[in-house]
């Protein structure tokens, strides 16, 4: 994810972690019918979030912009799913993988530092181990713009508080890798998002993004069965023939099959 001309790394998540709670404040008045500004407008006019401060506010919506309102029909699928309340669980992965995709950085230290870890047997997470990652991109000239000690340490600790609330890690001081959990109504989302994007049920088998949540081929591959045997999709792989379909043309007419899936 960093063939960028541009440094792809922002000290953003200092201003705004996980925001689960807030994020499905959002979503829950999100109206599908208006602009993404009419609805930021109208959200931020209601105090929704009944924050005190204009800044934060103002900070919390651009990180909403960037995680889930570049792509409409992951905004409307969202919303489907907050409003048919669908599983914290399942809904806490989903938005996790949407702001990895959209933070470079989030993604990498999962992909780059904690899944090699893992694959080591390697579960406790030393915060100089990350300062150290990422101090080293910086010198790369990975960063918008050079990062001293402290920056670096900001970010750090936004970073593992916000990798813990979306369930990657656990413990409030001592951070370990959390067990590697993706209830298979997110699963089915998350192979139905990608395969908009790859078409060949092959090749998304071996998708990156599945390292987010630490997922081998062939774990990929055994949670397809899985899903194809709750009828939330059909998979069928024969040789070097493999055929993935769904019973639906859109995310948000697939939030819809999901939600009604997992009640």
């Amino acid at each position: 994810m960093n063939d960028h001309a541009q440094p792809p790394y922002t000290s953003r998540i200092i201003k705004a972690g996980a925001l689960l709670a807030d994020t499905k404040t959002l979503l829950s008045h999100w109206d599908v019918q208006e602009t993404v500004r009419e609805n930021l407008d109208r959200l931020r006019r209601e105090n929704v979030f009944g924050k005190a401060s204009r800044s934060r506010v103002k900070n919390i919506l651009a990180i909403f912009r960037q995680r889930y309102l570049r792509e409409k029909s992951v905004t409307n699928a969202l919303v489907v799913l907050v409003n048919h309340h669908f599983s914290s669980e399942s809904l806490d992965r989903l938005l996790y993988f949407h702001s990895a995709r959209a933070d470079h950085l989030l993604h990498d230290i999962v992909t780059e530092l904690l899944l090699p870890l893992k694959v080591r047997g390697i579960i406790d997470i030393e915060v100089t181990d990350v300062e150290r990652a990422i101090a080293k991109w910086a010198r790369e000239g990975k960063t918008t713009s050079p990062w001293g000690e402290y920056t670096i340490r900001r970010v750090t600790r936004g970073l593992l508080s916000t990798l813990r609330d979306f369930g990657v890690l656990a413990g409030a001081v001592n951070k370990r890798l959390a067990p590697a959990y993706l209830p298979i109504e997110a699963f089915a989302y998350i192979t139905f998002y990608l395969k908009q994007r790859q078409p060949s049920g092959a090749k998304l088998i071996d998708l990156p993004d599945w390292k987010l949540f630490f997922l081998p081929p062939e774990g990929v591959e055994r949670l397809l069965i899985e899903a194809h045997q709750q009828d939330l999709l059909e998979y069928h792989a024969a040789g070097t023939v493999t055929r993935l379909t769904f019973p639906s043309d859109s995310l948000e007419d697939y939030a819809h099959v999901l939600a009604e899936a997992a009640h």
